[in-house]
């Protein structure tokens, strides 16, 4: 067993109710607070690494991370686990989120960007719709690849590599990383290295390749780079 254990788990941002929002974000919180007691208690050391997704700002960063905290101060505080380290950040998969990242690192410890939303956001595109014209587009070379299987870098890319360099000014040990399908994605994988980004997530069957493209990126890669995809 590992001595050190990272856990990374979502805390729902719903925004259909406030009420209900923080209901369900107090629950996963206590939940994964509670779970952590127990597996310290094992003497594993574990890190959870909470992250709030789907945010437009700042503010609603910190609106969120407020019921974190408070979750985490008194789950750990009645285990006396008070010491226990732990992380809060977020996913960035809106727009405004990565232009205005250098406001959202004053909050949020790491970034994991959801590229499948954040496609999506930025494109103005739906995943579901888009398999209705896509072979139109494709005839008519309107995209040159599929946007949801090969990260857009002249589009979103450029989103992306603004919001690291925004985030790392304020932060400069800001985790960053992605996830989605696109961090199983060869071209994905070395663009996520070549601006800066710590790892890249992805489905199980796609580990192997996204492993091979990283390697590949740290071999043949820009050594101006400072941060490497791992």
């Amino acid at each position: 067993m590992p001595s050190v254990v990272w856990v990374r788990s979502f805390v729902p941002k719903l925004k259909n109710s406030a009420s209900l929002a923080m209901s369900s974000a107090t629950m996963q919180a206590r939940a994964i607070f509670e779970a952590a007691v127990q597996v310290a208690k094992k003497g594993v050391k574990v890190i959870p690494e909470v992250m709030i997704p789907l945010i437009g700002g700042v503010k609603e960063l910190e609106d969120q991370k407020k019921i974190v905290v408070t979750v985490a101060d008194e789950v750990l505080g009645k285990a006396g686990m008070k010491d226990l380290k732990y992380m809060v950040g977020t996913m960035i998969e809106i727009p405004r989120a990565a232009l205005t990242a250098d406001l959202v690192a004053k909050e949020a410890e790491f970034f994991s960007f959801g590229t499948n939303d954040l496609t999506q956001t930025t494109m103005g595109l739906s995943r579901d719709d888009y398999t209705k014209f896509q072979q139109e587009y494709k005839d008519k070379k309107i995209f040159a690849a599929d946007p949801f299987a090969v990260l857009d870098q002249e589009g979103v890319g450029k989103l992306v590599k603004m919001a690291v360099e925004l985030g790392r000014k304020t932060r400069p040990d800001l985790e960053i990383g992605i996830c989605g399908e696109h961090g199983g994605e060869p071209s994905s994988v070395q663009f996520c290295y070549r601006v800066g980004m710590n790892y890249v997530s992805c489905s199980p069957y796609r580990v192997p390749i996204a492993r091979l493209a990283a390697a590949q990126a740290a071999i043949s890669g820009d050594k101006s780079e400072t941060q490497r995809t791992a």
